[in-house]
């Protein structure tokens, strides 16, 4: 198996074979607990006006956005997982769009298949990837806004790689928890809190939580996050 990591939109774009598109903070970690606490499906999408439109198609759906970490006005939620009033999404259909996560999505066009990736399931995608081996992997760590590095996402790929080689990280825990003064720090920040509450980074470093992947999948209405279980060997 040949594993790569790329970077930001431009990494995306060059990804090949199975692409593991990273968004620890926050959309890959929103969206798998968007999963968990009983969204019906989610749709990636990139642009704010394909959000917007959806609600011509769809006046129930839930529209989840954020541009510079801040909630799109005339969204519903922002990309906050402490934010999820799990009665609000359950069984609805999710249009999710972000700065960063969903734009690898849509920009990793020459892939042969794309899942998701953060740590609240870093393990269940290893797992997914040495049962399906692959020929080439593209781990793809999206950063800020998909133009900068962010330490978060960056250490999500070493942790992933480290899984499929079977190599130790003893110290990941401790890594997660220093990210509080790192690539995190914003969540720490009592003037952001309206924008980054600090619930969400530790919700989003919660470790090999969930035991499903989100595969992307294509059907006649555009891109879908479907949640795959039961990965392991």
């Amino acid at each position: 198996m040949k594993i790569k990591i790329f970077h930001l939109i431009e990494g995306a774009k060059q990804a090949k074979g199975l692409a593991v598109i990273i968004d620890v903070f926050r959309a890959f970690s929103m969206e798998c607990w968007l999963h968990a606490l009983g969204a019906g499906e989610i749709r990636p999408v990139g642009s704010i006006e394909e959000t917007f439109a959806w609600k011509q198609k769809d006046p129930g759906c839930i529209l989840v956005g954020e541009r510079h970490g801040k909630k799109i006005e005339g969204c519903d939620l922002g990309n906050s997982p402490s934010s999820i009033n799990p009665e609000m999404i359950r069984e609805k259909r999710i249009i999710h769009t972000t700065s960063a996560g969903t734009q690898g999505i849509v920009n990793a066009v020459h892939a042969d298949e794309i899942i998701t990736g953060s740590f609240v399931n870093a393990k269940a995608i290893a797992d997914y990837i040495l049962k399906d081996s692959p020929v080439e992997v593209s781990l793809v760590c999206m950063g800020k806004e998909g133009t900068a590095l962010a330490e978060e996402d960056e250490l999500c790929a070493v942790y992933i790689n480290r899984l499929l080689s079977g190599e130790a990280f003893p110290d990941i825990d401790e890594k997660l928890k220093a990210l509080r003064i790192g690539g995190g720090r914003h969540f720490f920040d009592p003037d952001l809190r309206d924008i980054f509450p600090e619930k969400d980074f530790w919700m989003c470093i919660d470790r090999d939580r969930f035991d499903f992947i989100l595969r992307i999948e294509r059907d006649r209405n555009g891109l879908v996050s479907m949640p795959v279980k039961n990965v392991g060997k």
